[in-house]
């Protein structure tokens, strides 16, 4: 698969080591992109509820963009934080989503109590929204599980360092999200993973499979895995019938496929699921990094 380039401006440009072609260059990086995956199926067996909530790219895109913004509060400013005017003009800006789709999400977020109205925010010109408990656990937790990724691959500390001080989080995490919603790269995956992430639960049903083989390294251009569709879709608390109907579309394109041994819930990961996913995967890592860095660096 080419390697897109893209210049930066200095301030963005990733730590050494951290760019998306260092990353697969990087003999560790398959082994351990398969911790990391195995690290958010936990994180996804935490929070089951806003898993689902989240569980496709475009839902994953709207729910950082909305914690950005929250993030980005500035409690003198009514118009700032989480208004629906601003999450409008957010993914009016990157294309991320619609606007009947962003206020859709907006409601559904509110219903389930995930949302809340912010605390002294109400005015007759803007009503900001926040976070509630549950939501900024489940967002630190997933950004430190993306963080111990990193240190899995340099030995640091990031996990460490954003445990002892949280405003790194908050100041790494829209950074982070501005440069991945702006970058058609992530926003518009390779084909062979838009297959699963664009289909609701997808996204976590594509790290199940890498996370399951022992090595990433295809074999005779395939990886072998064992995995019980029905014990899947269980797990997710997904249908049967959506589980096959995305495995019937992976395989129908020839990126997924089954096993001609006989045996039952064998199949094959193709080497170009493979690529895409790293590909992909190391976009967002180039962004995680970049802007754990600048956060790090910065002074309150």
């Amino acid at each position: 698969m080419q390697r897109l380039a893209s210049k930066e401006s200095a301030e963005q440009k990733a730590p050494l080591g951290f760019t998306v072609d260092a990353l697969l260059d990087n003999p560790e990086f398959l082994q351990v992109l398969q911790a990391g995956a195995r690290t958010l199926i936990s994180v996804n067996d935490l929070f089951p509820r806003i898993a689902r909530l989240v569980a496709s790219h475009q839902k994953w895109m709207l729910t950082q963009a909305i914690y950005a913004l929250h993030l980005e509060r500035d409690r003198d400013n009514p118009d700032s934080g989480i208004t629906a005017a601003r999450l409008l003009k957010f993914m009016r800006d990157t294309g991320c989503a619609s606007r009947n789709t962003a206020a859709a999400f907006l409601a559904e977020l509110v219903a389930y109590k995930l949302l809340r109205p912010a605390a002294g925010g109400r005015t007759k010109r803007a009503r900001p929204l926040e976070p509630t408990e549950i939501s900024q656990d489940a967002m630190q937790l997933w950004f430190k599980s993306q963080m111990s990724t990193l240190d899995l691959l340099d030995g640091g500390s990031r996990v460490q360092r954003v445990e002892t001080d949280i405003a790194i989080f908050e100041r790494a995490h829209p950074l982070a999200v501005r440069r991945l919603l702006s970058d058609p790269k992530w926003t518009k995956p390779p084909e062979s993973v838009a297959v699963f992430v664009w289909s609701e639960s997808g996204g976590v049903i594509l790290d199940d499979l890498m996370a399951r083989p022992p090595s990433l390294a295809p074999d005779e251009g395939n990886v072998s895995i064992e995995v019980n569709l029905a014990k899947l879709a269980e797990h997710y608390l997904i249908s049967n019938t959506h589980v096959r109907r995305l495995f019937a579309y992976a395989e129908s394109g020839g990126f997924v496929g089954k096993l001609d041994d006989g045996r039952r819930g064998r199949f094959w990961l193709g080497a170009r699921l493979i690529e895409e996913y790293a590909f992909w995967q190391a976009v967002k890592f180039e962004a995680l990094a970049s802007a754990f860095d600048q956060a790090a660096a910065a002074r309150p």
